[in-house]
C-alpha cells in the first residue's frame, strides 16, 4: 500500500500516527476486509483496537449490511445466550416476549465481539457452531436458526494462555485466529506520542476556547518516557485534564502556553507497578510470527491485490467511468501536524502534511486543475482545496 492511500485511510478513520507496527496493522485490516475470514483483533485496552473492525468492514462486501459492536465483558453471564442468539417467550423470568439476538440483527452483515476473552464456556460452544456450521438456536427454542455473519473478535488477553488453563475453547480460538491483527501499545509507539498530544490539546483548545498546550523538549522526553499503562484512552483523557489545569482562557495575540518538564512532572500519573497482559497469540515458552515476516506475507498479498486491481479497472473502463473513490480527510489542515524544530520529524518518515499536500496535488493534476472534482475524489469541500491553495502561494 502506497503512502497516498495509507494516508486517505488513516484520515477517513480519524487515525494518528506514523510507526510502522499501526500502519502494519491497517494494512493487514485492507488485506483481509474484501475476504469473508474470521478476524481476531489483540492488543491492550485503550490502544485503538475498535478502529480496525471498521476498516475491515468498510473494505468488504458487507458494507451497506448491519454492523453491530458487542461488549461481550459488559453482558451478565445469566443473560449473555439470549443478547447473542435471541430467546422466546417465557423462556426464563423476564422473557415477556420473544427478542432477536444479535446475530439474528447482524444477519448479512458483520458482528464484532469485543472482549471475546470474557465469553462463558457455554456461550463459546453455541458461538462455535456458528462459525462451523452457520446455526444456532434461540433462547427456550429447539428451532434451528442460520446465520450469515461474519465474526471479528478482540482481546487484551493472552488466548492461547487461557486455552491452556481451561478457560477459553482451543477449538473457537483457531476458528477465531482465522487472520490475526495486532495492535500495538503507545508505549510500542514512542514517536507517536507527541503527535497524538498536539491533537488532542487542539481540539480540546478549540471547543472550550483555552490556549494550546505546547511543550520543551525536556517535557517531551518526559511525556514519551512515561508507561501509558492505558495507552491512547489515557493519553488524551491526561491532555484533555492537563489543559484544564494548566492553560488559560485565549485572548489577542496568546494562544499558547509551553510548558517546561518540572511543569508537566507535577501532573504526569504515579509510576505504580503494573502487571502487564501477556503478548496476545504467544503462548509461554512458544514463538511467534515475526514482524518482518508479517511483512513480507502482507507485501506479497498487497502486490498481487494491486494486480488485481489494476486489471479490475481496465475492464470497468472499457464499460463505464468509475465513480470518484471515496476518501475522508480532515477539513483543514491542522496546525498540530506541523513538525516542530525541536522535534524533528525522521528523513524517512513523511509526515501527516506531507502526505496530504501529495494527495492535493496529485489529485488536481489528475483533474487538470479543476477543483470540483479534485474535492469530490478526497472527499473534502472545495473551501479546504482553495485555502491550502492559497497558502502554497504564500510560501
Amino acid at each position: 500500500m502506497d503512502t497516498q492511500e495509507l494516508q486517505r485511510i488513516k484520515n477517513r478513520y480519524d487515525i494518528i500516527g506514523n510507526d510502522a507496527a499501526l500502519n502494519l496493522a491497517i494494512e493487514m485490516a485492507c488485506v483481509v476486509a474484501p475476504s469473508d475470514l474470521a478476524v481476531l483483533i489483540t492488543g491492550e485496552n485503550g490502544s485503538g483496537k475498535d478502529i480496525i473492525p471498521r476498516i475491515i468492514r468498510d473494505g468488504s462486501r458487507r458494507r451497506t449490511a448491519p454492523f453491530l459492536a458487542v461488549n461481550c465483558g459488559a453482558i451478565p453471564v445469566g443473560t449473555i445466550n439470549a443478547e447473542l442468539f435471541g430467546h422466546e417467550k417465557g423462556s426464563f423470568t423476564g422473557a415477556v416476549a420473544t427478542r432477536k439476538g444479535y446475530f439474528e440483527e447482524a444477519d448479512g452483515g458483520t458482528l464484532f465481539l469485543d472482549e471475546i476473552g470474557e465469553l462463558p464456556r457455554e456461550t463459546q460452544a453455541m458461538l462455535l457452531r456458528v462459525l462451523q456450521d452457520g446455526e444456532y438456536m434461540k433462547v427456550g427454542s429447539s428451532k434451528v436458526e442460520k446465520a450469515n455473519v461474519r465474526i471479528i473478535a478482540a482481546t487484551n488477553i493472552n488466548l492461547l494462555h487461557a486455552v491452556e488453563t481451561g478457560k477459553f475453547r482451543e477449538d473457537l480460538y483457531y476458528r477465531l485466529n482465522a487472520f490475526q491483527i495486532n495492535m500495538p501499545s503507545l508505549r510500542e509507539r514512542k514517536d507517536d506520542i507527541y503527535l497524538l498530544f498536539r491533537k488532542f490539546t487542539s481540539d480540546f483548545s478549540e471547543s472550550s476556547r483555552l490556549c494550546k498546550i505546547s511543550l520543551t523538549h525536556e517535557a517531551i522526553s518526559v511525556l514519551k518516557n512515561y508507561r501509558w499503562p492505558g495507552n491512547v484512552r489515557q493519553l488524551k483523557n491526561f491532555t484533555e485534564a492537563l489543559t484544564v489545569m494548566e492553560s488559560k482562557p485565549i485572548t489577542p495575540g496568546a494562544d499558547r502556553i509551553e510548558l517546561d518538564a518540572p511543569a508537566l512532572l507535577r501532573h504526569m500519573p504515579a509510576e505504580a507497578e503494573q502487571v502487564l497482559p501477556a503478548v496476545a497469540g504467544e503462548a509461554p515458552g512458544g514463538s511467534r510470527m515475526g514482524d518482518d515476516d508479517m511483512r513480507a506475507i502482507v507485501k506479497a498479498i498487497l502486490d498481487l491485490k494491486q494486480e488485481v486491481d489494476r486489471l479490475k479497472k481496465i475492464v470497468e473502463s472499457q464499460h463505464a467511468v468509475g465513480a470518484p473513490a471515496v476518501a475522508a480527510s480532515a477539513e483543514d489542515e491542522a496546525e498540530w501536524q506541523e513538525s516542530q524544530p525541536d522535534e524533528p520529524a525522521a528523513p524517512a518518515v513523511k509526515s501527516i502534511r506531507q502526505s496530504n499536500a501529495e494527495l492535493y496535488e496529485n489529485t488536481l493534476a489528475k483533474y487538470d486543475g479543476k477543483v470540483k472534482l479534485a474535492a469530490a475524489e478526497l472527499g473534502v469541500s472545495e473551501r479546504t482545496i482553495y485555502r491550502w491553495l492559497a497558502k502554497q502561494n504564500k510560501q
